[in-house]
């Protein structure tokens, strides 16, 4: 007779029940970071599914393997559409399938919405941990989306800002947006009418924008001297010479810089960001294998594309602390 097979399954309600500290999902998605960078995965550079069924949005499609104690591959797909707010909706829904590493067999379901959002935002955070200034003073956001919330979320976590300025195309977004964060983080959000009064002069400037086309709307006069960029908007909106200014480009995954989307795929398209130009993918950094930040006045651009290690590892956390729990349903598969 063939074993059983038995997967674990949380959906949003679950995710939401676990409750995840901050610090359990800076965790996660730094432990995921460090095995990387130490060798421990595999990741394969992400791929998209374009429909043709009249909406604007595409399919994500990420798969890795993490060893170690997380002993799972996986594969997450989200589906990414600008006009989702109009419904009252996400513009992101995703879909986290884990395998047991050995012989193949779905381990877990998890929802990955969430996931999607915290992941991103930790991976920002760590991106200014290791490569931001020491005591940065000044947030400068822009973009509203669900990845916005913890991008602003987790680096508060991480640093005292004197101001954090967000901005947003629209303005009851902008402006929801700024009210759910004063609610959740007990401080004062400045909300910007422009790009630049936003963005000018910050000492972390994140660039987390939803155009529908690449649109040169972030300046590269307006970074200051020492200050980390972190630009991750699906189509760029910065301009070409952003990369002139580095003393250090950083991504989270080499491999991730090729492809139809990205802030910086004009900058790998013309050559002026290689992988001889690239200081260091971000998980060689965690595991101490090269330098991060060395100077006060180092200007560094942090470009990340998402990782699927960073939902694997974390949706591993969420399965640990559901069984200890006790949330979540176990699913017979065969």
């Amino acid at each position: 007779m063939t074993p059983p097979v038995y997967m674990d399954y949380l959906n949003r309600f679950d995710v939401e029940a676990l409750g995840l500290a901050d610090e359990e999902i800076l965790a996660a998605v730094e432990m995921g970071l460090r095995m990387q960078g130490e060798g421990a995965t595999e990741i394969e550079p992400r791929t998209h599914i374009r429909t043709r069924a009249g909406a604007e949005g595409h399919f994500n499609v990420l798969r890795g393997w993490i060893g170690g104690q997380v002993d799972s591959a996986g594969v997450k797909v989200v589906g990414d559409f600008v006009d989702n707010y109009k419904a009252g909706r996400p513009s992101e829904y995703g879909l986290l399938t884990l395998y047991d590493p050995r012989m193949g067999a779905p381990k877990a379901l998890v929802d990955a919405t969430g996931i999607t959002e915290m992941r991103t935002g930790a991976v920002t955070a760590l991106g200014a941990k290791y490569l931001g200034p020491e005591k940065p003073r000044v947030l400068g956001h822009v973009g509203a989306r669900g990845t916005a919330y913890w991008n602003v979320r987790l680096l508060c976590h991480l640093f005292d800002f004197e101001e954090v300025r967000v901005h947003s195309r629209r303005p009851e977004s902008r402006e929801a947006f700024a009210a759910r964060l004063e609610a959740d983080l007990g401080r004062k959000i400045t909300v910007t009418e422009d790009w630049r009064s936003c963005l000018e002069g910050a000492d972390i400037m994140v660039e987390a924008s939803r155009l529908s086309e690449p649109t040169p709307l972030f300046r590269t006069e307006w970074v200051k001297k020492g200050a980390l960029v972190v630009p991750y908007g699906t189509m760029s909106a910065v301009e070409i010479t952003l990369t002139d200014i580095m003393d250090k480009v950083v991504m989270d995954d080499w491999g991730q810089a090729h492809g139809i989307f990205g802030a910086l795929r004009d900058h790998v398209d013309q050559g002026k960001l290689t992988a001889e130009t690239l200081h260091a993918e971000l998980g060689e950094i965690v595991a101490g294998r090269k330098p991060g930040r060395e100077r006060p006045d180092e200007t560094i651009l942090f470009w990340h594309r998402g990782l699927s290690l960073s939902d694997i590892a974390l949706g591993h956390a969420m399965l640990e602390k559901a069984r200890a729990m006790g949330v979540g349903q176990r699913l017979r598969f065969a």
